[in-house]
């Protein structure tokens, strides 16, 4: 049933205009036959009764025109200056479109067009078109998600639908993003809505975290001290002030390390230039001081083949190949 009454709504929409344009073929077919022979009464009253409407909507036309474009700029300009262009112009663009159409259909009307069966036509044509696109309708729904919201902006380094990038554009149905070895991605907005994002660059400052294990032979002050000297080997690139600076965190006792953790505040744009300078430093550090770091090792004992083992005297065991 949901199927038939789009199409008798189209066909009585179509039958609708076939009539009016019957009757007004007729009625100049004779006025102008008319016309021919010296009666120019047909063509008179015809021009009384069609000219004053074709008048009529070559004026409604262009005052919506105008009443349209005046007003979809006040509606956009808000949006456009307080939460994003693309949305203020999309909604400019809503608001045109809305007031011609509207404004048509009632100059339609006005001139004894019988515009109820366009109407049902064109939620008809709506409701299919949904039904076709619900993948871009989906995606259009996330832009305006994202444009209204705005979890990022334009120039953010986010991570999102499983990259991490930078934002180039928003778009209305999808989100352009450019990679940090120069990769364009276009990733449709439903993915990035429906997902979560992280805005890595929306903060201005950010911490640093170098961990690193040292030897339990190690002395825990030494260890402390030269971790801080390395700090303060970057001391240009320090954030100071309440809960910024740098500290030294002594972790866990792992299996074969002592954990540590350098906590270092810089400004966002500096972060990776100091996670390397920094890690650097640590490491020289920790050299320059005698403190090792160690590292997993496997003894492998033999026991059969074409080898004897002996004895080392530290522990171990050192193979040694039959003479």
């Amino acid at each position: 049933m949901q199927n038939e009454e789009p199409a008798n709504a189209g066909e009585a929409a179509a039958n609708g205009v076939s009539e009016n344009l019957d009757v007004l073929k007729e009625e100049a077919t004779n006025a102008f036959s008319n016309a021919m022979q010296g009666d120019f009464s047909g063509l008179i009253e015809m021009s009384m009764v069609y000219l004053p409407k074709a008048v009529l909507v070559v004026l409604g036309v262009i005052v919506a025109y105008f009443v349209a474009k005046f007003v979809s700029r006040i509606a956009g300009t808000p949006v456009r200056r307080r939460v994003d262009e693309t949305l203020g112009r999309f909604v400019s663009k809503v608001v045109f479109y809305s007031i011609m159409i509207c404004v048509l259909l009632g100059v339609a009307g006005s001139v004894g067009i019988n515009v109820t069966s366009f109407a049902a036509v064109l939620g008809a044509a709506g409701f299919a078109v949904g039904l076709a696109f619900q993948g871009t309708l989906g995606n259009f729904a996330s832009g305006i998600l994202l444009l209204v919201f705005r979890p990022f902006k334009v120039g953010d380094v986010i991570s999102a639908a499983g990259i991490v990038a930078k934002v180039n554009e928003i778009d209305l149905f999808t989100t352009t993003f450019d990679t940090p070895d120069n990769r364009r991605i276009i990733v449709p907005n439903s993915q990035i809505a429906g997902g979560t994002i992280e805005n890595i660059s929306f903060h201005k400052e950010r911490r640093v975290d170098v961990a690193v294990g040292t030897e339990y032979s190690a002395s825990l002050d030494l260890t402390r001290e030269t971790l801080s000297k390395a700090a303060e080997s970057l001391n240009d690139k320090m954030l100071t002030g309440e809960g910024r600076g740098y500290q030294i965190v002594l972790g866990d006792l792992g299996d074969s390390a002592v954990a540590w953790t350098v906590r270092f505040w810089t400004r966002a744009e500096d972060y990776w230039g100091v996670k390397e300078s920094l890690t650097r430093a640590v490491k020289n550090g920790l050299d320059e001081a005698g403190i090792g770091i160690p590292f997993p090792q496997l003894d492998v004992n033999l026991t059969g083949g074409s080898a004897d083992t002996e004895g080392t005297g530290d522990g171990k065991i050192k193979p040694r190949l039959r003479q």
